[in-house]
């Protein structure tokens, strides 16, 4: 667009296409309504019925608190969309502006936003997985399901992998006094996010509520009886523990494979596009009229010595999903960047976790401030004497100061804001595990630099 009246003409009369009906997709479309675009949109999701929150499902409809039917995104405004629901985007045709639908239909655009998010890691053996009684947690129907099946009292449920969705479910099996069993390959609950040290103070807090937490194993196979119940799961460590429900929490796919023939930049880790939200191509070159947002995105931030971060995260979809729609119908000297820290919470057996910053781009960690004995405290972290992010448990007002901390490189450690520093704080090496954990159990992933070719070829893994 290279004047103001191509740029109204197009707000006018344009066509803009988003794929993916999710938090993401929904927002990114009240905003360009809020922004004055008035022409053509169309809404692309794979799931039938109205957008919804995912974050409930892990937690307050899994208790009961909450119907999964209640989890529908409230509107800011009327969008006037055609939404094309039910069947999922499975091709795009750059040359031609189209985005291919599974059942044949082809869909024009002079501007896309991609925002198709993440899908529930399956259990990978499929006989296995399609016993009853096993559940992923992803989809409203997801979470019907195991809400349903939790209510009815198991003898036990397995829960495969301690990531903070997989703590999340155990917190709400206790709370139900459930018998609960927790399998994880690393060693401890969420060390893939945050590390050894936290990881530590997790798997305490878990055995304390009265989880069979066991660290260092895999589960080899999920048996059923003869009526195709599961019945039973076999350990690496040549262990068994009976259960009737068990749930894989197994870290995401990025929703990215109607992509792989479209000459975008994609990969397991999402779709890469500047701080701007442009898509970029195979070769790195930044497109302009393909945007993306949501967990599905995968973009450098210069905080992090410009190394591309993959997020999974509630707050990041709404904010980067804003931005992409205003850069949408914007001039490039009016294009705004998408360069928030990064926030994340959870709550798992009566205690708040939150987040601020990249806890994965971090060498060292400390207890900044409070007790770890009494679960109330701060942890920094840092890399090559900065601070990077910091992680709290029952105290999250001071995170606002964590995060100017990080925003102003701060060096590492940090003083403590408060009288209550342990006296014995010192740094110590944060201990993440290798990709195939953090895959798994991380909300924030830090992927590197995209390779600086001045031209490549995309090749397909094969299994």
């Amino acid at each position: 667009m290279s004047s103001a009246h191509t740029l109204r003409r197009f707000k006018r009369d344009g066509r803009i296409v988003i794929v993916g009906a999710s938090l993401a997709g929904l927002r990114a479309a009240e905003a360009l309504r809020g922004e004055g675009f008035t022409g053509s949109l169309t809404m692309i999701g794979d799931e039938l019925g109205e957008p919804y929150d995912r974050p409930p499902l892990s937690k307050q409809v899994l208790t009961g608190w909450v119907p999964a039917g209640g989890t529908t995104l409230p509107r800011r405004c009327a969008i006037d969309a055609e939404w094309l629901l039910g069947v999922p985007a499975d091709g795009l045709d750059l040359a031609a502006d189209q985005v291919r639908l599974a059942d044949g239909r082809r869909i024009p655009f002079d501007r896309m936003l991609i925002a198709t998010g993440v899908r529930a890691r399956p259990w990978p053996v499929e006989a296995e997985a399609a016993l009853d009684g096993v559940f992923v947690v992803r989809t409203r129907e997801d979470a019907e399901g195991l809400q349903r099946a939790l209510a009815a009292g198991p003898s036990r449920v397995l829960i495969i992998g301690a990531g903070f969705t997989g703590s999340e479910i155990a917190s709400v099996c206790r709370e139900r006094g459930l018998p609960v069993t927790v399998a994880e390959l690393g060693p401890a609950p969420l060390v893939g996010g945050l590390g050894a040290m936290i990881g530590g103070v997790a798997a305490d807090m878990q055995r304390a509520h009265g989880v069979d937490l066991r660290c260092g194993v895999r589960v080899t196979q999920l048996e059923g009886d003869a009526r195709g119940r599961l019945r039973r799961a076999h350990f690496s460590d040549g262990s068994t523990v009976d259960a009737d429900v068990a749930v894989v929490a197994l870290g995401g796919i990025r929703n990215t494979e109607w992509l792989r023939d479209s000459g975008l930049a994609v990969g397991v880790w999402g779709v890469a596009c500047d701080t701007g939200c442009r898509a970029f191509d195979v070769n790195g070159l930044v497109t302009d009229d393909i945007f993306v947002a949501g967990d599905v995105a995968r973009s450098p931030h210069p905080i992090y010595e410009y190394r591309f971060i993959s997020l999974e995260h509630w707050a990041n979809a709404v904010e980067q999903a804003e931005i992409a729609a205003h850069n949408m119908v914007s001039t490039q000297a009016d294009r705004w960047p998408h360069l928030s820290i990064p926030a994340f919470w959870s709550i798992q057996f009566g205690v708040n976790i939150k987040s601020v910053g990249v806890p994965t781009y971090a060498d060292e960690v400390v207890v900044a401030q409070g007790s770890v004995a009494d679960r109330r405290f701060v942890a920094a972290y840092g890399y090559q004497g900065r601070v990077t992010a910091a992680v709290s448990f029952n105290n999250a007002k001071w995170l606002d100061h964590y995060r100017q901390l990080i925003e102003t490189a701060a060096p590492f450690p940090p003083p403590c804001p408060t009288p209550d520093q342990p006296v014995d704080a010192k740094p110590a090496p944060v201990d993440f595990p290798g990709p195939t954990l953090l895959a798994q159990g991380a909300t924030v992933v830090v992927t590197g630099h995209d390779p600086g070719e001045r031209r490549v070829t995309a090749m397909r893994q094969g299994r």
